[in-house]
Parts: structure tokens; C-alpha cells; sequence
């Protein structure tokens, strides 16, 4: 039992070990700093642009447009001022 618990406790704190990055604040030059913060986190590649028109794809049709239609007939109908 003392065994496991051991094994345990080494695993969790090996794993806030591995989880700490350099320590880039206490670097005094601006440039080496700046390096180093570039170094720990480097940019996210960048998502591909997408095709407005793709041929596979279906062009979008609006449900609520012959909806918007038959409450502005009945709008018109209404007789206002009599």
C-alpha cells in the first residue's frame, strides 16, 4: 500500500516538473527576453481560408423568406386610418 501511494505521489509531482516552462521574466536583456518568450510559445499555424462558392456545397436558401413575404402582404392589407 505504501508502495502505490509512493508511486502516486512521484507521479504527480513529476508531472507540475514537466509542466513548468523557463523562467523568461528573470532574463534582463529585452532581446534575449523577448527570444526566450518567443521560444515558449511559438506561433499557431494559421487556418486555410475557405471557398465561398464550393461546387460540392448547396447554396444557402433562407426558411424564412417566404415567411417575411406573407406577413408583409397581410401588413399591406391592413387598412389603417378608416
Amino acid at each position: 500500500m505504501k508502495r502505490i501511494l509512493a508511486v502516486f505521489v512521484l507521479c504527480a509531482v513529476a508531472q507540475s516538473a514537466f509542466a513548468m516552462g523557463p523562467d523568461c521574466s528573470a532574463i534582463e536583456p529585452a532581446s534575449e527576453r523577448l527570444a526566450c518568450y518567443d521560444a515558449a510559445s511559438p506561433p499557431k499555424a494559421k487556418k486555410p481560408v475557405g471557398v465561398e462558392n464550393d461546387g460540392s456545397r448547396a447554396a444557402y436558401k433562407d426558411p424564412f423568406i417566404a415567411e417575411d413575404a406573407r406577413t408583409a402582404a397581410k401588413l399591406k392589407n391592413i387598412c389603417r386610418g378608416c
